[in-house]
């Protein structure tokens, strides 16, 4: 079978061809021909022809990165373009009636395989970009959720809310998607001892020691309540609502689990995981920072390490100044090891705070994903059946493990 790249060539030459004859004709000031017709016609079944072959391609194309273990359903080139044909919306609409159709369908029957689903299957790159939270939204109160201001009146393009910055991902965790059973992740926890021995002497036997760190799915979800009239008049906003706000709202408490998941119906995060070395709370400083790098360095960790914080710490960074007054580069401050801020990171919320500064080398941070974001739209529940309303559900099953727990260290930040 010809490369996908090999039948563009090929149709892009058909097109070349047909705009010859046309153009050849146009310039005459006249029709085509028989013999000119009868060439752009079989050139025009060409072309159609190689059309269905690369929508074939791609469209393969797009299922086997799928299929591919690890693989982010956002890839790159067909599949990018896969991804921007989907509607939410449509598919949300379409589940509802129970008639689902096109690329929706497509990406509910792949990520649907060997799974049990409740609703609507959503690629995960079409949501996430966010905790567990409830809320109904209705053409008139509370207040603090008005849906009537998603009603045509007309409307101006939705601006979203501040949210806050997502950076487990960013800084380099390992993301493993397309998980269906549970997984162990062993690794060699410590090695056997060497021994200098006198000629023709017999060596002392030592043991090498294995452990595992295991990762289930838990489930994250969301749930809004939105009004018939909501449902019937908003039909260009609430496609952002359910893109950006719902899907937001999981990732946002994965995230956030992977820095401080307590572990209970959640995944047990950076600063909650026991292995992890906690320094004692200190004032900021470069000595501190020091102190950070040197306890992963003495772990023989080498990997690519970077600094998360609390913006309250980044306060304080920003205003250390040396002896003449002058502010010091916060690259120096953090030995030109890279550095980000979140307001995802824990705070006490005390006065004076301590904030948590968290060093490491995020890689040795696992996420793993269990499926999409599964969307149930329900009409039937107690609590709009009788509205004509509907509940919208989306639930997410992941969880977070840091696999190399020396490769990770905390301290609290006071000021």
């Amino acid at each position: 079978m010809p490369k996908l790249q090999d039948l563009k060539e090929q149709r892009a030459a058909k097109i070349v061809e047909m705009r010859t004859i046309n153009d050849k004709a146009m310039n005459d000031k006249r029709d085509l021909d028989d013999g000119e017709r009868k060439s752009f016609d079989a050139l025009d079944k060409e072309t159609r022809s190689l059309g269905d072959q690369i929508d074939r391609a791609e469209k393969l194309a797009a299922y086997e990165r799928l299929e591919a273990s690890g693989e982010t359903v956002s890839g790159t080139g067909e599949m990018r373009r896969e991804l921007r044909n989907y509607s939410l919306a449509k598919a949300a609409t379409e589940s509802l009636a129970g008639k689902l159709s096109g690329v929706e369908a497509e990406f509910h029957q792949e990520l649907s395989k060997g799974r049990e689903t409740r609703g609507l299957m959503v690629p995960v790159d079409i949501l996430l970009g966010g905790g567990a939270e409830t809320r109904a939204i209705t053409t008139t109160t509370p207040a603090s959720y008005v849906g009537g201001n998603l009603i045509r009146t007309d409307l101006a393009a939705m601006t979203d809310r501040r949210r806050p910055a997502l950076k487990v991902e960013a800084l380099g965790a390992t993301v493993l998607r397309g998980l269906v059973g549970n997984l162990d992740l062993p690794r060699l926890n410590s090695s056997g001892t060497a021994y200098w021995i006198a000629e023709h002497a017999a060596t002392t036997g030592s043991d090498a020691k294995f452990e595992k760190k295991s990762m289930s799915p838990n489930t994250v979800s969301g749930q809004y309540e939105l009004s018939r009239r909501m449902v019937l008049q908003s039909n260009e906003a609430i496609e952002t609502i359910l893109r950006r706000d719902l899907g937001l709202i999981l990732a946002q408490a994965l995230d956030r689990a992977a820095l401080r998941g307590g572990g209970t119906n959640e995944p047990t995060g950076i600063t909650a995981d026991t292995d992890v070395t906690e320094l004692t709370a200190a004032a900021f400083s470069s000595d501190a920072t020091a102190d950070m790098i040197a306890a992963l360095e003495t772990d023989d960790v080498t990997g690519t390490t970077a600094f998360l914080m609390h913006p309250n710490i980044m306060k304080i960074v920003r205003k250390e100044k040396d002896t003449d007054g002058r502010v010091i580069p916060a690259s120096e401050l953090f030995h030109s090891k890279p550095f980000d801020v979140s307001t995802q990171v824990p705070d006490d919320g005390a006065s004076p705070a301590t904030d948590q500064l968290i060093y490491g080398e995020w890689a040795s941070l696992y996420l793993g994903y269990w499926s999409g974001v599964d969307i149930l739209m329900n009409p039937y529940a107690d609590s709009v059946a009788s509205k004509g309303g509907v509940l919208l559900h989306a639930f997410l099953d992941a969880d977070v493990v840091v696999r190399h727990p020396e490769g990770f260290t905390y301290m609290g930040i006071t000021g």
